[in-house]
């Protein structure tokens, strides 16, 4: 990981997932130019959805974790190469 790179980490304990509902499309893809604040997953946790939001803009470089995969707190999710 360069310096430069933006690592988007879990706050929570619960479930991975890259789209917003069972069957939708994911909701950012590697290679993927995304803003500040887009929604980029989702966390559930105790039935409790929670939407993460890119600090940064940048292009996704890699997705860490595979879809409906458990994370623990503070988990690396994914990296963005800020632009």
């Amino acid at each position: 990981m360069g310096e430069k790179t933006y690592t988007l980490t879990s706050p929570v304990m619960g479930t991975f997932y890259r789209s917003t509902a069972p069957g939708e499309k994911f909701l950012v893809e590697v290679g993927q130019k995304i803003n500040a604040s887009d929604i980029v997953c989702m966390i559930e946790s105790m039935k409790i959805f929670t939407e993460l939001r890119s600090e940064q803009s940048g292009i996704v470089t890699k997705i860490l974790v595979e879809n409906e995969d458990p994370v623990m707190k503070n988990q690396a999710l994914m990296e963005i190469e800020p632009n």
